[in-house]
């Protein structure tokens, strides 16, 4: 993955705003931004914090995506009762960004492509770049609650 900086980009560090030096090599962060095939235009870029993520879920490991290695179909955590693929609605803005942090801070390595409200009011992270997991999925409070 290809990050430009752009002009325009802002920093954070958890909530707080900060410069582009509090990016150090190692940490985990989140990019918002246009994706444009393996690269991405930042917008914005958060340094995740200590301990951030879901403090009451406990994820198993991503899997690294490679060309023609499908991985096992795998679920953990809640996934919602009445879940179905392709079902709910677009969000954007800070519903979108706060459910895509969690994902990102939970699951780290992926991509989001889109977040969707499901009809229960939690939402599904579409999360591409990686094998698994595919769809993580975060509660109304913002904590990721499962993955397939």
């Amino acid at each position: 993955m290809i990050i430009t900086e752009a002009s325009s980009t802002t920093y954070k560090k958890g909530t707080n705003s900060a410069s582009a030096s509090a990016v150090a090599t190692g940490e985990p962060v989140l990019v918002l931004g246009t994706v444009n095939g393996t690269a991405i235009t930042a917008t914005q870029v958060i340094v995740q914090p200590i301990g951030g993520g879901s403090a009451t879920y406990s994820p198993a490991q991503v899997v690294a995506f490679q060309r023609g290695a499908p991985s096992a179909a795998k679920q953990e955590g809640q996934i919602p009762a009445n879940y179905t693929e392709g079902e709910g609605t677009i969000v954007s803005g800070t519903t979108a960004i706060k459910a895509a942090e969690a994902a990102l801070a939970t699951y780290q390595g992926g991509v989001v492509n889109r977040v969707v409200e499901l009809s229960n009011g939690d939402y599904q992270v579409h999360n591409v770049g990686v094998n698994w997991p595919h769809h993580i999925f975060v509660n109304q409070d913002f904590k990721v609650v499962g993955a397939n």
